[in-house]
């Protein structure tokens, strides 16, 4: 904690009463306080304090972004490896086709198409900006010579992963992806597939060099313009908001003429929108299109950070979404372990 002392905590040993909490430190002091009050999007969501009635108290200090103390040891569990892992990177002829795609491999009902026998582990989107990217990144960068040759006629991509005790199972899985592929406009010779780890690798560059390609693109629009930087939302939306979201950062972005890409864990309702400004100009512009989708995703009861948390430059987007009196709590709450106000100050509110 902030004047030094100490609290170790082990999952289900300690928990709140409702919203009131008891904790003693290593050092024999009482430290005892109240939960926010709000109630937590039904979304992927790292936004905020976790705060839930009963709920066990080392969940409080998982997620707090340093503003509640300094973990200095933890402790994890190990899951087995699965026996089997088959990965596909699946191209599509349009955004339409991988958003149904996206619903079935979700255990959705996708009118004309066949339940998939298994649901993945990882569903990835990509959109048709992040192939536009990666094809010139391939051509100019040798970071990217990894990559696999993207055809031209190549619009959309899914990256889906099955784990399982045998490769049984996972042949059954993959060949009733398959049909329902090639009803979307897809094929065997648009869809790579790897079922080991060499096979894998290929797959997975593809995957990881998205975001190194707007890094390294960032990187060079600041030689002529200093304070620049990416913009990448974090959002995440309820289940039946997802083509609507999808739509509504095509559109504003369309709009915008801001250089963009689409890209991430759309299994959870969950992209980043990473716009690609040349000027501050076009970051303000940014900062403005960013805000107003915010204020749409919180209606929606999504969440303005699903998983990189709040920080410093995302502090209004989190009053946003929980208002006022509960950024109060908030910082009321930090004021029972942090009373001086030390630890990552500007974080959060």
């Amino acid at each position: 904690l902030s004047d030094g002392d100490t609290i170790y905590l082990k999952r289900g040993e300690r928990f709140a009463q409702g919203r009131s909490f008891t904790l003693t430190t290593d050092g024999g002091r009482t430290v005892t306080g109240t939960l926010p009050s709000y109630t937590q999007p039904d979304v992927k969501s790292a936004a905020g304090y976790y705060a839930d009635d009963d709920m066990d108290m080392l969940d409080l200090f998982i997620g707090m972004e340093g503003t509640l103390g300094v973990i200095t040891e933890i402790e994890l569990k190990l899951i087995p490896m699965p026996q089997a892992i088959n990965g596909l990177t699946i191209f599509l002829p349009e955004e339409d086709a991988a958003l149904k795609l996206v619903r079935l491999l979700r255990g959705d009902e996708v009118e004309g198409l066949e339940p998939v026998p298994m649901k993945p582990v990882a569903i990835e989107f990509f959109n048709a900006d992040v192939l536009n990217l990666l094809r010139r990144m391939k051509l100019e960068s040798s970071a990217f010579e990894k990559i696999p040759t993207l055809k031209p006629s190549y619009h959309t991509a899914v990256y889906t992963e099955f784990h399982a005790d045998d490769e049984e199972s996972l042949e059954d899985a993959v060949m009733g992806l398959m049909e329902a592929i090639m009803e979307l406009g897809g094929s065997d010779d648009d869809t790579w597939y790897a079922t080991n780890d060499r096979e894998l690798e290929p797959l997975k560059a593809f995957r990881h060099a998205t975001p190194e390609a707007v890094n390294l693109l960032i990187d060079q629009r600041k030689r002529d313009c200093r304070d620049l930087t990416k913009l990448g939302t974090d959002m995440s939306v309820p289940d039946a908001q997802l083509e609507a979201a999808i739509a509504m950062y095509d559109a504003g972005l369309k709009a915008s003429g801001l250089e963009s890409v689409v890209f991430g864990h759309i299994g959870n309702n969950h992209v980043h929108v990473n716009i690609l400004p040349n000027s501050m100009d076009e970051y303000d512009k940014g900062k403005s299109l960013y805000l107003a989708w915010a204020k749409q995703i919180v209606e929606w009861g999504g969440s303005v950070s699903a998983e990189h948390g709040i920080g410093k430059i995302k502090v209004p987007f989190l009053e946003l979404m929980y208002g006022p009196s509960a950024i109060a709590e908030m910082r009321a709450l930090k004021a029972v372990f942090d009373p001086s106000g030390i630890l990552n100050p500007g974080n959060l509110f």
